[in-house]
């Protein structure tokens, strides 16, 4: 199940959401709060002061997803994403925890080695592109080793995985800064978010891009 905080939900409503999820009793959820991306409606609203945003709101959804969704037997095994055991999602985390991907269809994106590259966005083109033997990549990009790695710890610092301490050893001053903290914890070789690092997730990994 795909689910999404929207603004001017009230936090009764967004628990009522999760109540009515959990009810039909999927195997997987994921749950967003809806950002504001340029050249759309919602974004406009947004501009026009439809809609605002409020930190302290996303935190106080955020936290209610853990608890509901954790008591209710899901467990948190990327920002985002919960899961029975055992039935997190293989594409994903083989895309966070730094594997090569195929993107398949219109824009998809794809990463292969040290080459990335991205589909053509129009339906109709793709489509002709891929009918009459051509290429349908409309954009490609090497990806050096140092930008994969940057990319590996930045994500899989979202996942209960977590990374491995040997990754993040050019940054030891950092790491001991936010364990100290309170923002990262230590399982035997791997650093994971605390659920307080997980609240400032993004701000967290760019000091290590």
């Amino acid at each position: 199940d795909l689910i999404f905080a929207v603004p001017t939900q009230t936090l009764a409503q967004w628990r009522d959401s999760l109540r009515q999820t959990i009810a039909m009793q999927p195997e997987h959820i994921s749950a967003y709060c809806l950002t504001y991306e340029e050249d759309t409606a919602f974004y406009q609203k947004f501009q026009q002061g439809q809609f605002t945003q409020d930190e302290q709101w996303d935190a106080d959804l955020f936290e209610t997803t853990i608890d509901l969704l954790g008591a209710a037997g899901y467990a948190q095994y990327e920002i985002s994403n919960y899961a029975r055991p055992g039935r997190e999602c293989r594409h994903n985390l083989a895309y966070w925890l730094g594997a090569d991907y195929l993107g398949l269809g219109p824009s998809a994106f794809s990463t292969r080695g040290t080459r990335r590259w991205q589909n053509i966005a129009d339906t109709a083109a793709y489509t002709a592109a891929i009918l009459e033997g051509r290429s349908a990549v409309a954009f490609e990009e090497p990806v050096s080793a140092p930008i994969r790695r940057a990319e590996a710890i930045a994500f899989g610092l979202r996942t209960s995985h977590g990374v491995a301490v040997e990754m993040l050893k050019p940054w030891e001053e950092t790491v001991q800064e936010y364990l100290t903290e309170g923002f990262f914890e230590r399982h035997d070789d791997r650093i994971r978010l605390t659920r307080r690092g997980k609240m400032v997730a993004d701000t967290l990994a760019a000091a290590f891009v």
